[in-house]
């Protein structure tokens, strides 16, 4: 599940279509032309507005990972990385397996919990 914050203006001035917004659509345009097991969700806010755009990536039984200093010229790399993610054991891609442009998105991480069996 790959959570978009779509108000994340990226310290910029409120406006109708901002790039948190812009951002999801890319993932969207991306995904339609080249479909890939990823959920996206669009979220209102992941209150990391100093470091957007944002997102959030979990699967049940690995970790969740805040992400940040992202935009729609993105887009590409960060479905790489939900790729990397989808196939780790526990949720963990080493920095040195991510691409490039997203050194320095880590802004935070979630123990994984258990799912629920039922």
């Amino acid at each position: 599940m790959l959570h978009v914050c779509t108000t994340c203006r990226r310290g910029g001035p409120a406006m109708e279509h901002p790039p948190g917004a812009q951002l999801l659509d890319r993932l969207q345009t991306v995904l339609e032309a080249s479909p890939q097991p990823i959920t996206l969700r669009p979220v209102a806010c992941l209150a990391a507005c100093d470091r957007g755009c944002t997102a959030a990536i979990s699967m049940p039984n690995r970790w969740t990972w805040l992400l940040g200093h992202l935009g729609p010229e993105k887009a590409e790399d960060l479905l790489a990385y939900a790729k990397l993610y989808a196939a780790s054991a526990k949720g963990t891609v080493m920095p040195s397996r991510r691409p490039a442009s997203l050194s320095d998105m880590i802004l935070g991480r979630v123990p994984a919990t258990e799912q629920d069996p039922s």
